[in-house]
């Protein structure tokens, strides 16, 4: 069965980071996504090696020189029948380019226009660059993250773009694409990787008015302030995850440990013992490699787990037996979720190189042989 997303034509005007991890997540569940790159020989990072970059995986790619007329109005006759359409570019470029969201939605009413930035459409800070570091410092989240006394590590680019971006303009795509169904009216859909970051952060604000989170790195449960939500060395160099919130699994996990007879664990939720209890805890694992834990706790509602390294993930039996991991012309990487149970998602083809389909495209999309002619005379593709 095709993916749930199948009929669906959308274009991507090509960029970097959280608008084509967007573009990937609807490829995968069976849209046409089709990559419109304003250059011959650029795009995406990795685009001069095509199957290694992932994010581009599932789409068409074509070359559209969007600052010659012919390709403006070409890439126009195709938004024109398209259901929606993603950028990534700050704020004002596509309105440059003579692409704005009030041309395309005068000449197609239903288009639902994508926009992916940083700091949002508007704003103070709404023209000024910056990256997934810079957006999640404003949102909060950054701060939130590390080690009392030290600084704020970057978190890889997951919160920021991929996860408050990419992730959350798929959903706010989907979520226009369906009430376009029935008022046949589609709207501008403004992401920003600050708005995102701090959504993800809703629990934590909630419990920040409550009294019951602190404003303090490290402080918390779910920071790593508390000895039985935290990582901790193995003999052997690796580590191992540890998070036996609730008082059933804390208990089976002091059983595990061998502590469960020692009054000091008594108290969990007590703070005041914490940094004495984490640097107990931190001395009994470190005594049996990562392996010798796996025997005793991982499988059990300890809530443990090993902390892997990218390879080793992609071998872990659970892994595995569901499948996460996938390899494509020899790449492994994630496999599409989440799963459905009567329209399977699915990677529809490798990532290719930038322009590979330009004439494809054209002609599956109802442009004459005459006009795509005369394009490539243009030097348009």
């Amino acid at each position: 069965m095709p993916g749930p997303l199948q009929g669906l034509r959308i274009v991507e005007m090509v960029g970097i980071g959280p608008a084509p991890f967007c573009s990937m997540m609807l490829a995968d569940m069976g849209a046409e996504v089709i990559r419109i790159d304003s250059r011959k020989h650029g795009g995406a990072p990795g685009s001069t090696h095509a199957r290694f970059n992932v994010l581009a995986r599932g789409r068409r790619s074509l070359v559209l020189d969007l600052k010659k007329p012919q390709g403006r109005e070409a890439a126009l006759e195709l938004i024109d029948q398209a259901d929606a359409l993603i950028e990534g570019f700050r704020p004002g470029v596509m309105e440059r380019l003579g692409l704005s969201p009030e041309i395309c939605r005068e000449r197609n009413p239903r288009l639902v226009f994508g926009r992916m930035t940083g700091w949002g459409q508007t704003g103070p800070l709404s023209q000024a660059a910056g990256h997934d570091l810079n957006y999640i410092a404003l949102s909060g989240a950054l701060n939130a993250i590390g080690r009392p006394g030290q600084p704020p590590p970057p978190p890889l680019n997951l919160i920021g773009d991929f996860g408050g971006g990419g992730m959350l303009l798929a959903f706010g795509m989907v979520c226009a694409l369906l009430e376009a169904k029935t008022s046949g009216k589609g709207q501008v859909v403004d992401a920003a990787m600050v708005d995102g970051s701090a959504l993800l952060a809703s629990m934590m604000f909630g419990m920040l008015a409550g009294g019951d989170w602190s404003p303090a790195r490290g402080a918390n449960f779910l920071d790593g302030g508390a000895h039985f939500y935290d990582t901790y060395a193995c003999a052997d160099g690796k580590f191992v995850a540890v998070a036996s919130i609730e008082p059933q699994f804390y208990q089976l996990l002091c059983e595990r440990i061998g502590v469960i007879d020692d009054v000091a664990f008594k108290a969990q939720y007590d703070r005041a013992q914490w940094p004495e209890l984490k640097r107990r805890v931190a001395a009994i694992f470190a005594l049996r490699t990562r392996d010798e834990w796996n025997l005793l706790l991982e499988g059990t509602d300890a809530c443990y787990a090993p902390v892997l390294d990218w390879n080793e993930a992609t071998q872990h039996p659970h892994n595995v037996l569901r499948q996460t991991f996938i390899e494509i012309e020899g790449v492994t990487q994630p496999a599409p979720a989440p799963r459905f149970s009567r329209t399977p998602a699915k990677v529809q083809h490798p990532p290719v190189e930038c322009g590979e389909h330009s004439e494809a495209i054209l002609a599956d999309w109802g442009f004459s042989a005459e006009a795509i002619d005369a394009l490539r005379r243009a030097d348009v593709i």
